[in-house]
């Protein structure tokens, strides 16, 4: 479960189209495979993500980039099937029909359950840090510490990256360094802040709510680049004075295509990587979303499908 499911499940995007059955971080075993299916084979234990479908032609698609399709990438649910009026279900069905170049292999040592979230919070946030190029010995801040932020701090440790997490909440800060973080600032103390002004090399900024990006671009050196995944409901404002003068990139990041989401799950597989969550049964969904809200879970959301069985 993410925020994109309550979100879409209680129409606060207004393009909900009911009956909805969300879940787009979806783990489970193939049950039939169609007779050219040549990359999964029935008994596999198999994952999908975000996207179910793209034109599969225009530049964006041939290079790999599924979530940028010129055309409209089809999301797992709550997203018009081609050539139908029907909208596409997520996980929290029964079962799931996918093209196979949609389906990932998963590494076999790794919890089901912890894997799940990474084919959305996961790629979110490796897909980003691969594309900017991110790597050892650069100073690297995350802000937020959620189902994003968590993840993020677990990549930059991998990579051997100085993490450093930003966040609102003293409370946080020793999770915080138990998931990987070399730092913790507490944001709404200024004088932690000052102390690192021009010394990042690169941010990600995990937070959804409305807040002061000028904070960040602030603490990046020059050519230093800060990248939003998380999408506040409004627009930003921007110092544009700030980054002019030190050649600052202000950039956005989706999730990540077909071939990126593979290598984020190989490159989980190789270092034992997964999230952090609490297995519910789906009986609970609802106490889920509020629990959500209030940012009550450590640091995602799984539904146990067989609790339906």
């Amino acid at each position: 479960m993410c925020h994109s499911d309550l979100h879409t499940a209680r129409n606060e995007w207004q393009n909900t189209t009911y009956p909805c059955v969300p879940g787009q971080e979806i783990v489970g075993q193939v049950v039939k495979a169609g007779s050219q299916v040549k990359g999964v084979r029935e008994g596999d234990v198999a994952a999908v993500g975000c996207l179910v479908g793209s034109c599969g032609t225009c530049t964006s698609c041939k290079a790999g980039l599924e979530q940028y399709c010129e055309v409209g990438f089809v999301g797992t649910y709550n997203s018009p099937e081609p050539g139908t009026d029907c909208p596409t279900f997520g996980g929290c069905s029964n079962t799931i029909v996918v093209d196979e170049h949609f389906v990932f292999e998963i590494p076999r040592h790794l919890d089901l359950a912890a894997t799940a979230p990474l084919l959305c919070a996961g790629i979110t946030t490796y897909s980003p840090f691969r594309r900017w190029k991110v790597a050892k010995g650069q100073k690297v801040g995350v802000v937020g510490l959620g189902g994003l932020g968590h993840m993020a701090l677990k990549f930059l440790n991998a990579f051997g990256a100085h993490a450093v997490l930003f966040t609102t909440s003293p409370g946080k800060a020793e999770d915080g360094k138990r998931l990987g973080a070399d730092d913790v600032i507490i944001t709404r103390d200024v004088l932690q802040l000052d102390k690192h002004v021009g010394t990042f090399d690169f941010i990600l900024d995990t937070v959804s709510a409305q807040h002061d990006v000028n904070v960040y671009l602030n603490l990046l050196k020059r050519d230093g680049t800060l990248v939003q995944v998380g999408a506040p409901p409004q627009p930003l404002a921007v110092d544009v004075v700030g980054m002019i003068f030190k050649r600052l990139q202000l950039a956005g990041s989706l999730i990540g295509g077909i071939p990126e989401t593979q290598e984020m799950l190989n490159f989980c597989g190789e270092h034992g990587i997964m999230s952090d969550i609490e297995l519910i049964p789906l009986q609970a969904i609802n106490e889920a979303y509020d629990r959500m809200l209030k940012s009550d879970v450590k640091y995602r959301f799984v539904i146990d499908m067989t609790s339906i069985a």
